[in-house]
């Protein structure tokens, strides 16, 4: 299977040359890095040329790299029922750079690239709808985003006194704990609280 992968492998950059930037095999699956720009033509590419023929659209998600210059992966998931195989193509970008989009080609696009834009903040250029579709209307932020607090910035509740769905800001009633995970068993560098005698 790795021949095969490999054979596939150098079939499609000898075919895209500049438009692919790195490629890997791992785990019985092609890894591909295309350039942002040229997207469009890999794919077109993957789906139409006779010895690929990924015409089978799985999956878009995002991957967050916050230390990144360009600190988003976008990953594309695509499976040829004729060769029974399956073909990972990531391309980077960043906060303010747009993607393009892949609706004209492959339909299936659609929702994908609004998930990656709601949850990610990953924009998508000529996109025919590009809004929020998890998410609440007036959702501030993008919750799959490492900086993103885990308690989010506001607290959906149902209220009882007036019957409705509210919206406030998170309040934290407690700071959060710090734990030291030293055994008391084998001994801590302080004094625990109610061991002042003890260790006298």
């Amino acid at each position: 299977m790795s021949a095969e992968l490999q054979a596939l492998s150098d079939h499609i950059a000898s075919s895209l040359g500049a438009a692919i930037e790195d490629r890997a095999i791992a785990y019985g699956e092609l890894t591909i890095v295309a350039r942002r720009e040229d997207i469009v033509r890999v794919i077109t590419f993957l789906r139409d040329d006779p010895q690929c023929r990924f015409v089978c659209f799985i999956d878009i998600c995002g991957v967050d790299y916050p230390a990144r210059e360009q600190r988003f992966d976008v990953v594309y998931h695509l499976l040829s029922p004729y060769k029974n195989t399956r073909i990972r193509v990531k391309v980077a970008t960043d906060e303010v750079t747009p993607v393009p989009s892949l609706v004209g080609e492959f339909p299936a696009a659609n929702w994908f690239e609004r998930e990656a834009y709601d949850l990610y903040g990953i924009l998508f250029s000529g996109h025919p709808d590009l809004r929020r579709i998890l998410t609440d209307y007036g959702f501030e932020g993008h919750p799959l985003r490492k900086d993103f607090p885990l308690t989010g910035y506001v607290e959906v509740r149902y209220d009882e006194g007036q019957g409705r769905v509210v919206y406030e800001p998170v309040k934290l009633n407690q700071e959060f704990r710090n734990f030291d995970f030293l055994s008391p068993w084998e001994g801590t560098d302080y004094v625990l609280p109610g061991d002042e005698k003890a260790k006298a």
